[in-house]
């Protein structure tokens, strides 16, 4: 198997902006000039294609055969194509095409505008709640779109009912848009409802398949390890120099495994799987996509055990039941969901992502999620470190980032799906409130500014 290291980044940098345009063009709807830019940005900063190669870069967009080929000078030729509901796939460089028939995904429920939120779009005619500010609020939700900030689409629910929404222009309500890591939260749902119906355990060893031999020391690795993050996998994310057992500075390196699973074109999930163990698990924890890879490996087992068909589960299993009529889940060339950054959804379905945990995994009277599951994913992954390898207040929980060191000025209980650029859903409890917001890949030092004023604006427009 190919490894991360022993790769030419300019190549794999190439194979992650074809599959950036294919996916903007041909899931989102972008207009191409739109369309390269952001794939151009986002390729450099995220999936490490060198910014050099920008001036030599070329492309053509087949839009019979619905496919994206991406060139650079010396022989680099990469091919991603659009798969319908496992939306666009990076071809493996010997390889044109995919190792899997693509399965179409269909909803069971009725056209959205029949249905009152949150199972659908009707909205209530009834004015706000008393104590909301309407005035304030609308206010606030506008300091979020103030420039530089770059957000596409914002939604507010409030006691379980949408009180705000705004769009950019050229975003609609059903626009499916590039969510990151938020991904992560929703590979740890799925497995949640698994658990809740037998098929996984929460507790005890993760049972995979690889770890298993006499003596190899993964056989340690337990789910709740995987949950927070903290499995111990040899995962690189930066190049690092140790100063102490849990401590690291880091070096930037040639091409890190995190990044490396969503343009290499192999099969992620033996890749995440495969690797050796660093330290002990449940020690240290470290955010890297070979974890939420694992659980999602162990998803597909799952379900496939019960001759089942992967690719409709997350529909049929999550999304009808809580009004998510389509989300687009990107796999690899042999069908895997790349649940760690690759998924297209809607800004209304990521509330109502926020509003089952908000509802403590029930929704509409039926349980969803273990009734324990939610405070499992929001308590602080103890095995977390500093920079200097001391222990920290952790920011991490299960799956699901925490507010306790205050990155957002919202409650100290309040917690959230992130992803790369700026995409957040958080959910405070609290303050009965759930905001959820996408960006057109927003810096840090601009989207954490715009977010939070937004923020303090709309917790003061709620009495």
């Amino acid at each position: 198997m190919h490894e991360a290291k022993d790769q030419d980044p300019s190549d794999i940098g190439l194979a992650g902006y074809a599959k950036l345009l294919c996916s903007a063009v041909f899931v989102t709807g972008t207009g191409e000039e739109a369309a390269r830019k952001h794939s151009r940005n986002v390729a450099v900063d995220l999936l490490k294609l060198p910014e050099p190669d920008l001036e030599h870069l070329d492309d053509v967009i087949d839009y019979g055969r619905r496919r994206v080929h991406a060139t650079l000078p010396g022989g680099h030729r990469r091919t991603a194509g659009f798969y319908g509901d496992q939306g666009c796939i990076v071809h493996p460089r010997d390889h044109d095409g995919i190792y899997f028939d693509p399965v179409p995904v269909r909803t069971a429920l009725p056209p959205a505008d029949t249905q009152p939120w949150p199972m659908g779009d009707l909205l209530p005619e009834d004015p706000l709640p008393p104590e909301v500010d309407e005035e304030k609020l609308r206010a606030a939700v506008e300091l979020a779109f103030e420039p530089p900030a770059r957000t596409t689409s914002l939604a507010v629910v409030y006691k379980g009912r949408l009180i705000a929404e705004r769009y950019a222009p050229g975003i609609r309500k059903d626009t499916l848009l590039e969510s990151w890591s938020m991904g992560k939260s929703l590979t740890g749902t799925l497995a949640g409802l698994l658990i809740q119906e037998g098929r996984l355990k929460m507790t005890g060893p993760a049972p995979v398949p690889e770890w298993q031999a006499p003596g190899d020391p993964r056989r340690e690795i337990r789910m709740e390890d995987l949950f927070r993050m903290s499995s111990g996998l040899d995962f690189t994310l930066y190049e690092v120099m140790e100063q102490k057992p849990q401590g690291t500075y880091r070096i930037a390196t040639a091409y890190p495994d995190h990044y490396y699973v969503y343009p290499c074109a192999l099969d992620v999930f033996r890749y995440a799987v495969s690797r050796r163990l660093r330290f002990p698990p449940g020690t240290v924890g470290r955010y890297r996509n070979c974890d939420p890879l694992t659980i999602g490996y162990l998803v597909r087992r799952a379900v496939e055990a019960r001759g089942e068909e992967y690719h409709t589960f997350p529909q049929r299993a999550l999304f009808d039941r809580i009004g998510i009529r389509r989300m687009v889940l990107d796999t690899d060339p042999y069908g895997n969901f790349i649940l760690s950054g690759y998924e297209y959804g809607t800004v209304r379905d990521w509330a109502r992502i926020g509003l089952l945990y908000l509802q403590g995994g029930v929704w509409q009277g039926e349980r969803l999620l273990p009734e324990e599951f939610v405070e499992f994913v929001r308590t602080p992954a103890l095995a977390w470190f500093n920079e200097e390898g001391e222990p920290s207040e952790s920011r991490y929980g299960a799956m699901w980032w925490l507010n306790t060191t205050g990155n957002w000025d919202a409650p100290a209980d309040a917690f959230y799906a992130a992803g790369a650029g700026g995409q957040n859903t958080l959910v405070i409890p609290s303050r009965d409130l759930v905001v959820a917001r996408l960006t057109e890949y927003d810096v840090l030092s601009v989207s954490v500014p715009a977010f939070n004023a937004a923020l303090r604006g709309i917790q003061d427009a709620i009495g």
